[in-house]
């Protein structure tokens, strides 16, 4: 009765799973093939080998026919990316917050693929750093569409983003202040308030953001230093799980944008920050969000007021599909109770870092026909290094596999192949397919 309840929580577990991500068919979201097709860049399907995938080919169905076809060398991990996903969650950023001009967080995944794609949607950039402002700046996109929205920048950096005329810059502290004011004066800033991220997965405003109640004495500080302070942000943490997180930091912004006024700043800026949900899986939905912010902003600022957000797994998570190869099998028995390791090629230092860092809990899916394996069974996949800490899945419910057999990933784009090392030896870049 035990085993049959595991294999019922299996199954409906695998329907869940496909009710959030379908194959390529676009019709659910009112795009035809021919409209994505048309507004991924033709130089980046050319560079990066795109291929047209018929809508009717599913992902798993794409994936073995890059196995069975010789693409993938030595059973080595691969990511599917469709570059449709991204245009996709473009048209539905700009429906949903038309105001909203969306500057993509490049730390979350800086693939020029994606990057080329967004930028000729009209997407604009977050960047961090002077390695991610050059990342922009040879993809040929204009240093007005990009802001460093990091609150604390060295020196040398402030210096490179000043050569290379990116003028929108953010702080929440007195020493950046004074630190701007002798490197880049003429910089345009943007002050970072501290939120409520108390619903937020991974919180900042332990590192970043100016306490509202210190926010008079900064503004004091730059009109003191001659520096202008345009406009306001705020970011209420990665993995925010409640709209009203948003709702309440866009009323502080507005009352920084009042308090500005009464030192002589014309505030003409709000950034929204990142946070955005980019799956059905966080526990909110992006829609959620737009329709709790939209109203509020139009209440509380006019029309001639820029509103920006910092996106970054919103665009990317869904895009990205991970397969990985079972390379090796442990049968334990336990009480009578037969459970199984399994080592993947892929772990918690390459694509999973995910797990460690951003507090993603994948979900493994068998790539292999498993219609005949309806008994599950305990099992931990484990990553191929020697670390112990290199877990993927810890005790989980699944059918039983083979060494040989695929499992795949779905939702693998945001803060994955980013942070990807090559610990142990093991290869830190994958082989990236790309269609639409």
């Amino acid at each position: 009765m035990e085993r049959l309840q595991r294999s019922l929580n299996y199954n409906t577990w695998m329907i869940e799973i496909e009710s959030f991500t379908s194959p390529f068919e676009l019709q659910a979201t009112g795009l035809s093939s021919n409209l994505c097709l048309s507004k991924v860049p033709r130089d980046v399907i050319s560079k990066y080998e795109v291929e047209a995938v018929n809508a009717e080919e599913t992902v798993e169905a794409l994936m073995k026919r890059k196995i069975s076809d010789g693409q993938v060398l030595e059973n080595e991990f691969f990511y599917i990316i469709n570059l449709n996903t991204i245009v996709k969650k473009f048209e539905e950023w700009e429906s949903a917050l038309p105001r909203v001009k969306p500057f993509f967080a490049m730390k979350c995944n800086p693939n020029i693929a994606i990057i080329r794609t967004l930028a000729s949607l009209g997407a604009n950039f977050d960047c961090a750093s002077k390695t991610e402002i050059q990342t922009i700046l040879g993809c040929g996109v204009s240093s007005k569409r990009i802001i460093y929205a990091n609150p604390c920048k060295m020196v040398s950096h402030i210096q490179y983003a000043k050569a290379s005329n990116v003028e929108m810059m953010t702080f929440d502290n007195a020493a950046e202040l004074t630190k701007i004011a002798e490197v880049y004066p003429e910089a345009k800033l943007v002050l970072r308030i501290i939120t409520d991220d108390s619903q937020s997965i991974c919180r900042f405003s332990t590192k970043f953001g100016a306490p509202l109640d210190k926010c008079p004495s900064l503004l004091a500080l730059a009109k003191d230093l001659g520096l202008n302070v345009m406009g306001v942000s705020f970011h209420v943490g990665s993995g925010c799980m409640n709209p009203q997180s948003f709702c309440s930091a866009i009323k502080n912004a507005h009352a920084i944008f009042k308090k500005a006024e009464e030192y002589g700043f014309n505030m003409t800026l709000l950034d929204l920050g990142g946070g955005w949900p980019g799956t059905g899986y966080e526990g909110i939905s992006f829609s959620e969000v737009a329709e709790a912010i939209r109203p509020l902003i139009d209440e509380l600022f006019p029309e001639n007021i820029e509103v920006i957000a910092e996106p970054g797994r919103y665009f990317v998570a869904q895009s990205h599909t991970l397969a990985v190869n079972v390379y090796a099998k442990r049968e334990v028995v336990h009480n009578g109770e037969k459970s199984f390791l399994y080592y993947i090629n892929d772990g918690v230092y390459q694509s999973f870092n995910c797990i460690i860092f951003d507090h993603y809990s994948p979900k493994p899916l068998i790539l292999n026909s498993a219609n005949d394996r309806t008994e599950l069974y305990r099992a931990t996949i484990f990553g191929p290094t020697c670390d112990s800490m290199d877990c993927v899945n810890k005790d989980i419910l699944m059918p039983e596999v083979e060494v040989g057999d695929w499992l795949y990933f779905r939702n693998m784009g945001a803060y994955s192949v980013a942070a990807a090392s090559p610990f142990n030896g093991f290869k830190s870049c994958p082989t990236l397919f790309y269609i639409h």
